[in-house]
């Protein structure tokens, strides 16, 4: 299992090495740097851009059974350590009256560490923000084995460079985390949900403009367009609108008070009047899940769209969203491959599923174009390649489409200070950049850079 990631590559290594204590890191990443040893770090292996593959063999380092959490109630702070679920963290927190809002949608699986490494979103990101956002300090050890803590359990600190948030997103290349403390909220006191189906794709992204500058700030808001419709629909058999199937949508959820939320109904229904051709209001928590299901379903059911996806998360600035729509349809046209396409409209981070057969040389062809296609387009309108999966292995062709030669040479010359051996997931996020002398016109999948065998 520790030869690949939820990106299906997979790649040979030399070792696996369980940790359960600081110790267990540190000792290894001893013995790595003085025999110059790849190190890849792991924890539940969920990354879908190759984050977590031993690309280039090694050891598998796994923190997953560094499981411990504490809470700090009187603080509001969670102490985690990198293999803590984060579904049992925000259960733990809940208990307690508190609320850590980044869910991710592995939320049941996904870990602490790897959240902190690629810098994880969710759908909550409309009103709470990343899990930046939520970092308070970390503790771990340099590829060295030499201990090191950026912050501590206190609000305030201005001591020196905020190296914490270098380590925040680096996907494992700079570090190695073994504790987090992690800022904690009030739990909201309730939550209300609502949908809403329009008559277009374009009107759906419009009405998301209207409710944001009127000032309503939805902790979700989740867009749906045509082609994911119809995945959950016809394929997961879930229709919430039986007068208006087919149609884009709009899941809209709000947290908070009771006065509150009787502020957003009122504000939501009228939006509702002017905008959506359906509305339709959660009455308890059971509609409420009722409602998600199209969400949860859709993705699994595009599979009936083709037999392997390629799940590129990009990002557009508001005003581009519209322009991003049509981009999607010249690119499903240009390409003749499905692409449906669902995300967190508040803030502009779109799911983009590329479906296709990888045994069909031909249709991988056209993936691989329409991949490069998409990540110039997202660039082109101003957006730029990851908002929450991060770079690893996957999307590091293009890095350099998205970040200047300076910002590149940057990044490197922190990436070669702190891990001078270049121990720490080699192969990763720069991997293009040292082996091609200017942007290439066509990139190669990922599956072109040597995987062993590739994990159904």
């Amino acid at each position: 299992m520790a030869s690949f990631d939820s990106s299906k590559l997979s790649f040979e290594y030399d070792a696996l090495i369980r940790a359960r204590s600081e110790k267990d890191v540190q000792t290894t990443l001893r013995l790595a740097n003085r025999y110059r040893i790849p190190v890849t770090t792991r924890g539940a292996g969920t990354s879908l851009t190759g984050s977590a593959s031993p690309v280039n063999g090694g050891w598998v380092l796994d923190t997953s059974p560094m499981k411990r959490i504490l809470i700090r109630k009187e603080k509001s702070m969670a102490i985690a350590q990198p293999g803590a679920v984060i579904g049992v963290l925000q259960k733990k927190a809940e208990e307690e009256g508190l609320f850590y809002p980044p869910d991710p949608s592995s939320l049941k699986y996904c870990t602490v560490g790897g959240n902190i490494a690629c810098n994880a979103g969710g759908m909550r990101c409309a009103k709470y923000g990343v899990t930046r956002d939520f970092v308070v300090a970390l503790e771990g050890f340099l590829p060295n084995g030499e201990k090191v803590t950026w912050g501590g359990e206190y609000k305030k600190f201005a001591t020196g460079y905020n190296v914490r948030d270098l380590w925040i997103g680096s996907e494992g290349t700079l570090g190695v985390i073994t504790n987090a403390v992690l800022k904690l909220l009030p739990k909201p006191e309730s939550t209300w949900t609502s949908v809403a189906a329009f008559s277009s794709e374009k009107r759906a992204l419009r009405a998301v403009r209207s409710m944001l500058k009127s000032g309503l700030t939805p902790s979700i808001l989740e867009y749906l367009d045509q082609e994911s419709v119809y995945c959950a629909e016809e394929i997961a058999s879930i229709r919430l609108f039986k007068e208006v199937g087919g149609k884009p949508l709009l899941l809209i959820e709000f947290d908070g008070s009771a006065s509150e939320l009787r502020r957003a109904k009122r504000s939501v229904k009228k939006w509702a009047d002017d905008w959506a051709l359906a509305f339709k209001a959660a009455r308890n928590e059971n509609e409420a899940d009722n409602l998600w299901e199209v969400r949860r379903k859709c993705s699994g059911a595009m599979f009936a769209l083709g037999k392997d996806k390629l799940n590129e998360d990009i990002v557009v600035p508001l005003e581009s969203q519209l322009k991003l729509s049509d981009e999607i349809k010249r690119l499903r046209s240009t390409w003749k491959l499905p692409m449906p396409t669902f995300g967190h409209a508040a803030d502009g981070n779109f799911h983009a599923n590329i479906m296709f057969d990888r045994a069909d040389s031909e249709e991988s062809s056209r993936a691989e174009g329409a991949v490069n296609d998409l990540m110039r387009t997202v660039v082109r309108l101003g957006g730029t390649i990851s908002g929450e999966h991060g770079i690893g292995l996957a999307k590091s062709p293009f890095l350099r489409i998205a970040r200047s030669e300076a910002e590149i040479a940057a990044m490197l010359a922190i990436k070669n200070a702190l891990d001078p051996q270049g121990i720490l997931n080699p192969g990763k996020v720069f991997y293009p950049y040292e082996v091609w002398d200017e942007t290439p016109i066509s990139v190669p999948l990922p599956w072109d850079k040597k995987p062993i065998l590739e994990e159904s």
